[in-house]
């Protein structure tokens, strides 16, 4: 059987064997209730405080600010929907952007409902979001902002550390969905003037169904579920000890050799670019050149659809993406490369490809390979590239 070559990491990565590893004891033997006074109960308990603190040194955070959660999204569904209902008598505005991940869009969109007044900024041909403009949403009853650290389509890396900033001038808090960006770059919520961040296990190595919620210390935010004393009262259900344990693994590994990865990959990604520039016509890159994650290389490919391209690929064994994983299936172009100004023909021709710490330069080598092939025949079934390479020649005449 071929082997598979996996450029889908900001869909999900492989779990790393000493994350399993790290895990397996409390699948098994080490089964206590975290809750409970014993022994067995007390190494649980112990070992979920371990990976706590690891979370925390990598974000110059305190032990006692990271919640876990199930995940990105409810780590996202907390910070917007509990942080909305504390601070209702101060105001009902947010600010959040329009290339957001649906976790955020969709809950913004569910507060719209419940009376709040959402403010969508727009973004630049890179995705960025512009800081004046964000200064001038800001109202007397603005109570939060909300902006990714990275975008997990185009991988432009937005500027929370001036965005932080600016929400601390005015006193309201600033959350940042940090599920790409965490693991890949480094980030300080004390330089950074974060109060709130969520983060996700699977983006970085580690299990799915676990994640976190950075609090900052004093911010004015209620329970997200209810119903135990568990993370200190404010997120109720016995704890997910092995998947805490490997998700503290994983951050464990990341961070200790995140700058040579890093490196690694932005090599990898910036060769990926220029071969797939070079070499396929009436192409164009996604994002910021330069200013995004190290694994993150987005493209559309004009008079191709992008879906045809993905199946395609998949009969080679590449696995790869057009946008998120959450909208796959959807026949809209995605939201954020329309965001970005791109017309729907060309949006739906879209490619992302993203690394992993396995990735190679030779798989590098056959995916290019294999979308040339593929845009080519693709083309070739197209009317409207015909019809435009005729009038491209006719002109030329």
């Amino acid at each position: 059987m071929e082997e598979i070559i996996y450029l889908d990491n900001a869909a999900t990565t492989k779990i790393r064997p000493s994350v399993v590893e790290a895990m397996l004891p409390y699948l098994t033997e080490e089964y206590g209730n975290p809750s409970s006074v014993y022994s067995l109960a007390a190494r649980s308990r112990n070992a979920i405080s371990g990976a706590r603190e690891r979370i925390a040194e990598s974000l110059g955070a305190k032990p006692e600010e990271i919640y876990f959660t199930a995940g990105g999204s409810e780590a996202d569904n907390w910070a917007l929907k509990s942080v909305a209902e504390a601070n209702r008598e101060k105001g009902n505005h947010i600010i959040t952007t329009k290339i957001e991940h649906h976790a955020i869009l969709h809950t913004c969109e569910y507060l719209e409902q419940m009376g709040y007044e959402i403010t969508y900024l727009g973004v630049d041909e890179a995705g960025r979001v512009n800081i004046s403009e964000l200064r001038k949403a800001i109202r007397a009853t603005t109570i939060l902002i909300s902006v990714m650290a990275a975008n997990n389509e185009i991988g432009t890396l937005e500027p929370i550390k001036e965005i932080g900033q600016i929400a601390k001038e005015h006193n309201i808090y600033f959350h940042t969905d940090a599920v790409q960006a965490y693991g890949q770059i480094p980030i300080s919520v004390e330089e950074c003037h974060i109060d709130l961040l969520s983060a996700s296990g699977h983006k970085l190595n580690g299990p799915k169904g676990v994640g976190f919620l950075y609090i900052r210390r004093g911010v004015r935010i209620g329970s997200f579920l209810h119903g135990g004393a568990q993370e200190r009262k404010r997120r109720a259900g016995t704890e997910n000890v092995s998947g805490i344990v490997g998700l503290g693994k994983a951050v464990e590994l990341a961070f200790a050799d995140l700058e040579e990865r890093a490196k690694r990959e932005r090599e990898l990604r910036d060769y990926l670019m220029d071969r797939i520039m070079s070499e396929i016509p009436y192409t164009r890159i996604n994002g910021d050149r330069t200013n995004r994650l190290p694994n993150n290389a987005n493209f559309s490919f004009q008079f191709i659809e992008g879906e045809s391209l993905l199946i395609m690929l998949d009969i080679k064994h590449i696995c790869a993406s057009s946008g998120s994983a959450c909208t796959s299936g959807s026949s809209k172009p995605s939201h954020v490369l329309v965001a970005i100004g791109l017309p729907e023909e060309i949006a739906h021709g879209s490619l992302r490809l993203t690394l992993g710490f396995e990735t190679t330069k030779e798989e590098i080598d056959k995916t290019v390979d294999a979308v040339k092939e593929i845009v080519e025949k693709l083309r070739g079934m197209s009317v409207l590239y015909e019809e435009f390479l005729q009038k491209h020649s006719e002109n030329k005449k």
